[in-house]
């Protein structure tokens, strides 16, 4: 139930399956445009979840779940000279009043104007919480994008836990949901690492990411790949893109992007590596990912025999317990 598993649809059933098929994100070239959430829910009939602003930057969807199948993270940071700071207050700031004021005032240049010296923030600007500048000129602030989806892990915990086999592998090693076939236990969502699987309120069956299972069958890439304008996310065989993400975080290292690290991709991590995993340009947990997933259900095996060794040892001693009995 974990470490590396070289065919999953082979050993899911399927005889002389094709490629393993995954996504591959790159989270650097993330521009937060949704694109990816709107293809989704066009193309999977997902209901909306939600038009309203969350007041955490531009979210508006938190994170997945049953009608959210793709999500698109924004997370704000300061990054002080040296070090990493997450999550930036913006208490000294009255954004209405700023709005109120442009054009008017020293606060807004007018024709002619240059840029401010290096070390001052731009005239207007509250140095040091909205947009403080280097000694270069570089701001401190940043954002990291990240299109979030299931894993469709190798060795996937809500497979084992599922009572009715509505959760199945396909021959492309996907993990997809029959929703007719669900009987909403429940069983497979505390079993997710990633807290990915959820259920609807209506009827308590899950749903999530199938890879757009149906597009697969006819040739054709899942629906938010299609719909990405950077290709931040990548869709091809799992072995491919894990040799071009490893490419692209060579490339970052050489450029000087020293944080860049890939996530999930390896076979020999406590899922036996994800269908859909990501350069991240930070530490897991700043994305909201655990930073060691491992296959919930890793231990049954053993539990169960711990299990039916103590049984056994119950009825022995029961048993022995009748037979000494005096007569």
């Amino acid at each position: 139930m974990y470490g590396p598993q070289p065919n999953v649809a082979a050993a899911a059933g399927h005889p002389d399956p094709p490629p393993r098929m995954g996504f591959f994100t790159d989270t650097s070239v993330c521009i937060g445009c949704k694109a990816c959430e709107v293809a989704c829910k066009e193309w999977n009939a997902v209901p909306e979840d939600g038009l309203e602003l969350t007041g955490m930057s531009y979210d508006n969807t938190q994170g997945l779940g049953a009608d959210t199948w793709r999500h698109v993270a924004f997370i704000e940071q300061r990054k002080p000279f040296g070090g990493q700071e997450s999550g930036v207050g913006h208490e000294g700031f009255d954004a209405f009043e700023a709005a109120r004021n442009l054009g008017r005032g020293p606060a807004s240049p007018g024709p002619g104007a240059t840029s401010p010296p290096p070390g001052e923030a731009p005239a207007g600007a509250p140095a040091g919480e909205i947009s403080p500048l280097a000694p270069d000129g570089r701001t401190e602030l940043r954002w990291l994008m990240a299109s979030d989806v299931c894993k469709h892990c190798t060795h996937a915990a809500c497979l084992d836990v599922c009572p009715t086999g509505a959760l199945f592998r396909t021959e492309f090693g996907t993990v997809v949901v029959q929703e007719d076939v669900c009987n909403g236990c429940g069983y497979c969502v505390p079993a997710c690492p990633y807290g990915v699987i959820d259920q609807r309120k209506e009827d308590g069956r899950v749903w999530k990411c199938t890879l757009c299972y149906d597009r697969l069958g006819v040739g054709m890439e899942p629906a938010c790949a299609k719909a990405c304008p950077t290709d931040s996310i990548q869709f091809g065989p799992l072995e491919e893109l894990r040799e071009r993400a490893a490419g692209r975080v060579a490339q970052l290292h050489a450029a000087g992007v020293a944080d860049a690290r890939l996530y999930g991709e390896s076979p020999d991590d406590g899922v036996g590596g994800d269908g859909a995993f990501f350069l991240l340009l930070d530490e897991p947990e700043v994305y909201g990912l655990p930073p060691d997933p491992r296959v919930t259900t890793r231990d049954l095996p053993s539990m169960w025999r711990h299990a039916a060794t103590a049984a056994v040892t119950l009825a022995a001693l029961g048993v022995a317990s009748f037979v000494r009995r005096p007569r």
